[in-house]
């Protein structure tokens, strides 16, 4: 008897129970409907619009998001580097807005130390990654600052913006580029960063140590002898740990800051990738690896 009614007990629990969850569901299902906001038709014929390419570029997740934001009118066209001036005209017709202006952004390397101009202090055997090596006392660069050379960004990008060169030194391709920031992301060492197209003049260096000693590992590194800062208007370039750093605010587009560099790490970079030192530069022709044994 008792069996019994612990059983009808436990069934009876277990059907006002159910009954709760069903009212519950009930409510969630009606109140769902009295709640959603209908979504706008446009949102989707705008990501049609788009490149479907979902880099973040233009500071949003996904193409959709941009699409959503385009159509609130919280954000323009032009934000979208990845479409094409034509792309952006279109949407910005579409949705009776104006294209809106913005600077392309590109990726800018700041390393110059491929493998045959960069001592390595040994030999690394592992996992042929950047992020891998880096693990192992920072990697076998005898510079602590430099570019490891094993193509993590070029694996992250998807836009094929980064190559290796022969020397293990990537190369960012401006055309391709969209900034998405894959590469800054992927970069161990914290090489790339994302720069307005007109910056030109560019250090190709992130040693913080000074003095001719340092061409012992790196043919290419900043010495820190200050002449860019001395031959470059005032305010332009302040030496900073040992490092030019360029004032991007002021007039920077000019080659004269580059001409007395004597190992060429602050350079002018031309829109087609070619990368110009200054006069006094010393020239570079070697074209094997420089090994630790070197000499």
């Amino acid at each position: 008897m008792e069996v019994q009614l612990i059983i009808s007990d436990m069934l009876g629990a277990i059907g006002a129970m159910a009954g709760l969850i069903l009212a519950l569901a009930t409510l969630l299902i009606v109140a769902g409907k009295k709640l959603a906001v209908a979504e706008d038709p446009r949102n989707d014929i705008v990501e049609g619009m788009l490149p479907g390419a979902n880099c973040g570029a233009c500071g949003y997740i996904g193409c959709r998001q941009f699409a959503e934001a385009l159509v609130r009118h919280e954000t323009s066209p032009a934000k979208c580097t990845v479409s094409s001036d034509a792309e952006r005209q279109r949407i910005a017709q579409f949705l009776r807005i104006d294209v809106g202006k913005a600077v392309r952004q590109v990726a800018r390397l700041a390393c110059a130390g491929a493998s045959n101009v960069a001592r390595h202090r040994a030999h690394y055997s592992g996992i042929k990654t950047c992020q891998a090596a880096a693990l192992v006392g920072g990697g076998a660069k005898t510079c602590n600052w430099g570019c490891l050379g094993y193509g993590d960004c070029e694996k992250a990008c998807g836009f094929d913006a980064i190559v290796m060169n022969k020397h293990s030194l990537p190369v960012v391709i401006e055309a391709n580029c969209t900034a998405c920031g894959d590469c800054v992301t992927a970069c161990p060492k914290d090489l790339f960063s994302l720069h307005p197209v007109d910056h030109r003049l560019w250090v190709a260096c992130k040693n913080l140590e000074s003095g001719d000693g340092i061409l012992g590992y790196c043919q290419v590194a900043c010495t820190a002898c200050g002449r860019c800062a001395m031959d470059a208007k005032r305010g332009l370039i302040e030496m900073k740990n040992n490092l030019p750093v360029i004032d991007y605010t002021k007039d920077h587009n000019t080659r004269t800051p580059i001409e007395r560099c004597p190992t060429g790490a602050i350079i002018w970079l031309e829109a087609d990738g070619t990368v110009v030192k200054g006069r006094e530069a010393k020239k570079i022709y070697r074209q094997q690896e420089l090994t630790p044994q070197s000499t």
